[in-house]
């Protein structure tokens, strides 16, 4: 699927070239020729979708384009011109809500044809879609949450359009039947997680414009703007400490800024919008905040957030670790994925103090241990483990996660004044899930001082994400995944930085140990790298202050008494929906409760945040009938029902799918297909012979009918004329050659 969207966007750039703007426009649309290192979409593109090269060419300045035979399998992608963009940012805690609109025309499409656009919308870290917006041509396209069994009852009367993932936090959907020359208004709200790193809150939002987005013309104006609203919750002064844009700071509170940016550019943005910010402390800080549930909210229970920062102290000192490192070798890891754990495995190797002491358990339907021991992290042990992963791990064979989690529990049974750790790395789904996750809760009761964390890091979407999330609950560790093998190194490192980071453990908060709420398991370390935060509902009235308590890495008792704060100007419910839609889904997962289920799928379409039981629909309406519009992203999550607005029996409705990861694929692991790959239909021969006349003239008619050639060709003698036809004629031959050859052989 990867290598198929690359591709349709590089044929889409070839077709591109066909199109003429005028003989003043020559030099400006050689600039927006250049080919960016990367094809994928780096900020919200729009595309057209072109089965039929035939139909490409600019419906301003029309120009002789010869009847292109054949067809585009799979269809080209044509990124379109994009004529004004702006996005409202804001930040609470570690969330953010990123509200981006603009505008874009269909520039490459023939006045008397119409193109399917696709849009593509690239989130930050942990990004999930809230919603979407389309005006087009006095049709206006609405998202909306339904429930999964609605979704079914609706299938056959309604047009089924899937919507995808595209490298994991890339989603595609696409817009039918534009005419040419036509202006799209899209407005796109999506949610994403603030990192923390060395003391900062990082906000990266994906903002940037390969130059063939820029409208061609000397006149156009481009304007971007950007209003980024930061509440940090924490009741302290914050510092602004890098920023991509240039931003000015419009207003300032405790705790509180609000900056914007504003510019007319040549060209658009070619950086992604970076922001972060510290919380000004010496120590540690803490902070208990409760919430009445708002009038619509289908829960009438209150809403608590526990957070802790480890502020900007050095004083506080890290535990010293036995861990276990559990890796998938099974058939399915073999290439990328097993190449990126094993140099992630090696870095983390190399973090370890002398006095922390670790061992490596490989896995298939057997398991290979390193040692029978654990074993100091000395450079010498490092060394040898080094040559035993480069020699020993190799991908073969099915998956059990049972067995080595087994050994490991035992490996660290006797473990005093440390953080046992155990950190399990796979791409597979297994029948015995529950009964691992009932195995590790019965196995983990009454250990002490300390029992084993797990942690989990799952790689692509045919591993179960709420089962690896799960048995971090239930390990009081922490879970992160990866759904391309590009970015494993990257996080599977900074998984093992912050699990073993960890400063205080053995978290409790003697309010909440009372709260009888599925939301809350148990808590989890708090690490320097990373704050410390729980969320959930509760029925009974919290006291004035609460008090918190945990070991430190010398063994000693730690205790803190916090003030509970109402609050008003923090949208708990918003901020936390996708935190505790995961863990509801987590939980339903395990004990298969349909109420459970059920009350998933009324949050999800209360908050908008999709879920694994909830289905994102497209409603079309006349701009007669368009639902009302919010003006400010705090707005967005008031249109709790905009299907009542209108008649949905007799609006025009595209069923999108889900937008959840999915609950594994145990056919997938059986078959050790790897993480993305997908069981493709081998083409027939009429196929193979379409596909192969369609590559033959479109590369051929590609480079040679262009209105360049054509002029050309009108300035030369015959002589030279008749050359360049045998030349022709000869080419042909081969190409045709070629052609039989690739279908014969």
């Amino acid at each position: 699927m990867e290598t198929e969207f690359e591709a349709s966007v590089n044929y889409g750039l070839q077709l591109s070239r066909r199109l003429y703007y005028g003989k003043e426009m020559a030099s400006l649309q050689t600039m927006t020729r250049t080919a960016p290192e990367s094809l994928w979409p780096t900020g919200v593109t729009v595309y057209a979708v072109v089965p039929e090269p035939e139909v490409v060419d600019n419906p301003d300045v029309p120009s002789y384009q010869p009847y292109v035979h054949g067809r585009c399998d799979p269809p080209a992608l044509i990124p379109l011109h994009m004529h004004e963009v702006a996005m409202e940012v804001e930040c609470c805690l570690d969330h953010a809500n990123i509200s981006l609109s603009g505008s874009w025309r269909l520039h490459c499409v023939k006045t008397s044809r119409k193109s399917s656009c696709l849009i593509a919308v690239p989130m930050g870290e942990q990004g999930s879609l809230l919603g979407v917006e389309v005006d087009v041509a006095g049709r206006s396209y609405h998202s909306q949450l339904i429930t999964a069994e609605d979704a079914k009852d609706k299938e056959k009367a309604y047009r089924r359009e899937e919507g995808r993932y595209l490298k994991g936090n890339i989603y595609t959907f696409k817009i039918p039947q534009v005419d040419g020359g036509s202006s799209l208004s899209i407005r796109v709200i999506w949610s994403q997680k603030l990192t923390y790193n060395q003391g900062q809150f990082c906000l990266n939002i994906p903002f940037s414009f390969p130059p063939f987005v820029n409208a061609i013309g000397k006149k156009v104006s481009k304007k971007e703007k950007i209003l980024l609203n930061v509440n940090s919750s924490f009741g302290r002064e914050i510092v602004c400490k890098e920023s991509s844009h240039s931003l000015k700071e419009l207003r300032r509170e405790v705790g509180k800024m609000c900056f914007l940016y504003e510019s007319e550019v040549k060209t658009w943005s070619s950086t992604d919008f970076n922001f972060s910010y510290t919380v000004q402390s010496n120590d540690l800080v803490g902070g208990m905040l409760v919430q009445s549930p708002t009038l619509r909210d289908f829960d009438d229970r209150q809403i608590f957030c526990f957070y802790l920062f480890p502020g900007n102290s050095q004083r506080w000192k890290v535990f010293r670790k036995e861990v276990i490192f559990l890796i998938d070798i099974s058939g399915s890891m073999k290439g990328d994925p097993l190449e990126s754990v094993k140099k992630a495995l090696l870095a983390s190797l190399s973090e370890l103090s002398p006095q922390d002491s670790f061992n490596i358990i490989a896995f298939n339907s057997e398991t290979y241990l390193f040692s029978s021991l654990m074993v100091p992290a000395t450079k010498g042990s490092i060394l040898k483990a080094t040559d035993w992963i480069k020699n020993s791990l190799t991908p073969d064979g099915g998956t059990n996660i049972w067995l080595p989690l087994q050994q490991a529990l035992k490996l660290l049974a006797e473990t005093v004044d440390s953080i046992p750790l155990i950190f399990l790395v796979t791409d597979g789904t297994v029948e015995d899930e529950r009964d691992i996750c009932k195995y590790v809760k019965d196995s983990l009761t009454n250990r002490r001082p300390i029992c084993p964390r797990i942690c989990t890091f799952g790689i692509g979407t045919y591993c179960n994400h709420y089962f690896l999330q799960m048995l971090a609950q239930i390990g009081r560790g922490h879970f992160d995944s990866a759904y391309d093998a590009d970015s494993v190194d990257f996080r599977m490192q900074r998984l093992f930085r912050t699990a073993s980071s960890t400063i205080l453990a053995n978290v409790t908060v003697d309010a909440l140990e009372h709260l009888h709420s599925p939301e809350l398991l148990n808590i989890p370390d708090h690490s320097s790298r990373s704050p410390l935060i729980v969320s959930g509902r509760y029925e009974q009235s919290f006291p004035d202050s609460v008090k918190v308590s945990g070991t430190l890495a010398d063994m000693n008792n730690f205790s803190l008494e916090l003030k509970v704060q109402k609050t008003k100007s923090v949208p708990l419910d918003r901020v936390f929906a996708r935190r505790q839609i995961d863990i509801l889904t987590t939980n339903a997962w395990l004990s298969q409760s349909h109420d459970l289920v059920q009350k998933v799928a009324n949050m999800s379409k209360q908050t908008r945040v999709p879920s694994e039981y909830t289905c994102l629909i497209l409603f079309e309406t006349d701009r007669g009938e368009k639902a009302p519009e919010t003006d400010r992203i705090q707005e967005v999550f008031n249109k709790i029902n905009l299907l009542k607005k209108v008649d949905m029996e007799s609006q025009e409705m595209t069923i999108l799918g889900s937008l959840g990861v999915g609950f594994g694929n145990f056919t997938a692991t059986l078959q050790n297909i790897p993480p993305g790959g997908h069981e493709t239909k081998p083409p027939d021969a009429t196929e193979k012979l379409v596909k192969a006349a369609t590559n033959c003239c479109n590369r051929f008619l590609d480079r040679c009918c262009c209105m360049c050639f054509i002029q050309t060709c009108s300035c030369i003698n015959n002589q030279c004329s008749i050359v360049l036809s045998q030349i022709c004629a000869a080419l042909a031959c081969f190409e045709l050659v070629n052609c039989c050859y690739e279908l014969c052989g």
